[in-house]
């Protein structure tokens, strides 16, 4: 199985080893709040909106693990922006987090629609085809940002991040019913347990999410075979048409409305 290498957070000089992704990676580009990593798919053309993917890096990273997935998710399908956390690290980590705090996220609502933002300005983008998502405790900042706001996304991801605690994340719940959420487990993870997962889906049972959990045969990576599935199921919302998932096998696929 193919891993990718999270944990390589402060990286001073990025890879120029391979040109087409130079040329696909925008700057790295500093607003009111927030440094933020753009992402210009191959062969950009200014007259099709494009889906616009947020994505909130894992804890002891920030927003230069965009340039590190975007390739084993694709190339030319998405415009892309990855805000920097606003968490510092905890002890002998690196980078930065996002925390569960109601001042961290507050903190990270302002970065995420200031990354839209910038992104919507420098790019031709899909305004209705929005998604959120996030590794570990990105992850789950995505989905408590979604929940908050279920209007403004397309749909939400989380690659081994839990399900938000406390803060009533599901106060919009007739409005939440209607939003599509992706998450993605390892079995034998030990940040977001199986039995963690288990208990969720009661939840969402109970609740009525429309919510497909799907679990990998690792602990806490972020597979290439998790965004291969990641890039089917956006494709999948953004065109209707069903699409071909990684071949990786699943030991649980959920939907909680079928």
């Amino acid at each position: 199985m193919n891993r990718m290498q999270p944990w390589t957070p402060r990286v001073k000089t990025p890879p120029r080893s391979v040109s087409r992704l130079d040329r696909a990676m925008g700057d790295l580009f500093p607003s009111r709040s927030l440094d933020c990593a753009l992402f210009a798919p191959h062969h950009y053309e200014l007259n099709y909106a494009y889906p616009l993917l947020i994505w909130l890096h894992g804890p002891g990273d920030d927003q230069r693990q965009l340039g590190r997935i975007m390739p084993h998710l694709s190339l030319q399908n998405y415009v892309a922006a990855g805000p920097c956390g606003c968490s510092g690290p905890l002890p002998g980590e690196l980078g930065f987090r996002w925390s569960q705090t109601l001042h961290a996220i507050e903190q990270a609502e302002q970065r995420v629609f200031e990354s839209i933002d910038l992104a919507c300005h420098r790019y031709h983008v899909a305004e209705d085809r929005i998604f959120l998502a996030g590794f570990q405790c990105g992850g789950t900042m995505a989905l408590r940002l979604g929940l908050q706001h279920p209007e403004r996304f397309a749909g939400v991801l989380s690659i081994g991040g839990a399900f938000p605690e406390g803060l009533s994340p599901l106060a919009r719940l007739r409005q939440i019913r209607q939003l599509p959420i992706f998450i993605a487990q390892g079995r034998d993870s030990l940040e977001y347990p199986l039995q963690q997962s288990c208990d969720e889906l009661r939840l969402f049972h109970a609740a009525s999410l429309h919510v497909t959990l799907r679990q990998y045969p690792c602990a806490d990576e972020l597979t290439t075979a998790m965004l291969a599935d990641m890039n089917a199921w956006l494709m999948e919302r953004v065109t209707g048409v069903p699409q071909e998932s990684g071949q990786e096998t699943r030991a649980c696929c959920f939907d909680g409305l079928n």
